[in-house]
């Protein structure tokens, strides 16, 4: 982030749920005020982690299935508009000393290229960091990940086991980037992936290289460390929520940063035809 510049009241996130229920979030919403004061877990709503190999279809053969199933959720995904509602505090003990607050519209025209509006913005008050474009690629890319056929030769993917996660029965996996190329940005940490669907339902992570400075007097990069979590829609699992609350490191400065995103009031376009979505 996040440059060296309270959580989104409860009863707000659980209005918006209401109208999307959720299989996976209950524990968690339910856990947020808990949550607040601490980093982000990765393990939060996890049962214990069973690390016997899958039954039937091979580690590699389990995981072109989820790059195949992942490749459907986001061809489908393109046909829907959708909100992503961003908010991004930062915090000295429990009191906010600044805030990023954006709406912004997402669409998708016919050969499947992003369309951004933004609805909502307030006058950002941040001072110990600043949005980069590589934090709106987080949120546009790495929030919302997904593991595309395409995508596989760009990662070293790990069977961690098999492991309950709120009511969800899922398999888990270790994903890395294969090796780090200039220029190039790559989803680093866990997802948990439906044992049914074969879809991702949990991930929890952040973007690599974790820090960026290209020349010296630039500002430091770090990257903070996210968990977001899946809803069904129309009978796929597409991106919904996602958290971070983690205390970023510049050098001797730490800043407390919390930050929510929702992907939410998913909508069909109409006369959607079958397109490739494009980040």
């Amino acid at each position: 982030m996040y440059g060296s510049a309270e959580l989104l009241e409860l009863h707000h996130i659980m209005s918006s749920l209401a109208h999307h229920p959720f299989r996976i979030l209950a524990a968690c919403i339910l856990g947020l005020v808990a949550c607040a004061a601490a980093q982000t877990d990765c393990s939060d709503g996890n049962g214990s982690l069973n690390d016997a190999p899958p039954t039937g279809p091979t580690t590699q053969d389990l995981i072109q299935k989820v790059a195949a199933q992942e490749t459907k959720v986001r061809d489908a995904r393109s046909h829907y508009t959708y909100a992503q509602d961003v908010l991004v505090q930062t915090l000295d003990g429990t009191s906010v000393t600044g805030q990023f607050h954006e709406i912004t519209r997402i669409s998708y025209d016919d050969k499947g290229k992003r369309i951004e509006n933004v609805s909502f913005s307030e006058v950002p008050t941040l001072r110990d960091v600043q949005m980069s474009d590589n934090d709106l690629q987080d949120i546009r890319e790495f929030m919302p990940w997904m593991l595309t056929s395409d995508q596989l030769p760009q990662y070293k993917i790990t069977y961690s086991g098999q492991q309950h996660v709120d009511d969800l029965d899922t398999y888990a996996f270790r994903v890395e980037p294969a090796k780090l190329e200039k220029d190039r940005r790559y989803f680093q940490g866990q997802i948990w992936v439906d044992n049914r669907d074969l879809q991702i339902v949990k991930l929890c992570g952040k973007s690599a290289p974790e820090q960026i400075r290209r020349k010296k007097k630039d500002p430091i990069e770090v990257r903070p460390t996210f968990v977001g979590y899946r809803q069904l829609i129309d009978g796929l699992w597409f991106p919904a929520y996602a958290r971070v609350d983690d205390t970023l490191q510049f050098g001797v400065q730490s800043v407390h940063l919390r930050e929510i995103v929702k992907f939410k009031d998913y909508k069909r376009q109409q006369g959607a035809t079958n397109t490739v979505s494009k980040p």
